[in-house]
């Protein structure tokens, strides 16, 4: 894999996982903030108020440094960890995993909850679809108006996307690119009279 690539998930997905009455309702949820994974888990937490546990994992940024777990009270590393474990297995990052259980009266061990919770995540990546994202970069600059096309002429060759932009005798645009181009459109850039990068 590149690494200006990384693999999420492409939409909110459900899954289930049952064993001995107890019930193991799983979510995975795209996110890409700590502050909007805190939400989701509060927010399925709130829902289901009368589940037994509301154990979580959670893994973000492209270099896929940043992770959570938590078990939410099930015995220490039998659900955070094993939910954890499957978004690495499937090598995903922004990503939010939530397993809700219900608990059917027969203890499961902490090997059988390993497994569930295991499982219950699994099940929820296996119901959504997995993509393939870019890591882009942003690019400021800043030139005089009379180079206007020399510089649009670069951005449409490069195949960049335009965040704003704002024109007057001094220009001013934002431009996101794959992170693997940046340097050859800075080069380019660069040669273009008048253009500062801000």
């Amino acid at each position: 894999m590149n690494n200006d690539t990384y693999l999420t998930i492409a939409r909110l997905s459900e899954g289930l996982y049952k064993e001995k009455m107890s019930k193991f309702i799983s979510f995975a949820i795209p996110v890409s903030a700590v502050e909007e994974a805190k939400e989701y888990i509060e927010k399925y937490q709130k829902k289901y108020y009368d589940a037994r546990h509301v154990c979580w994992a959670y893994m973000l940024g492209h270099e896929r440094t940043d992770y959570r777990s938590n078990d939410n009270g099930e015995p220490s590393g039998t659900a955070g960890k094993p939910i954890l474990g499957q978004i690495n297995s499937f090598g995903l990052t922004n990503i939010l995993i939530v397993v809700i259980r219900y608990f059917g009266g027969i203890k499961l061990g902490t090997s059988g909850l390993i497994v569930a919770y295991r499982e219950a995540a699994a099940d929820a990546i296996r119901n959504n679809e997995i993509i393939e994202c870019l890591v882009e970069d942003d690019l400021r600059i800043g030139f005089e108006y009379p180079f206007l096309n020399d510089v649009m002429r670069i951005v449409k060759e490069d195949n960049v996307t335009i965040i704003s932009q704002y024109f007057d005798l001094d220009c001013d645009m934002t431009l996101r690119l794959r992170r693997s181009g940046i340097m050859r459109l800075r080069e380019r850039l660069s040669k273009v009279e008048s253009l500062r990068f801000i």
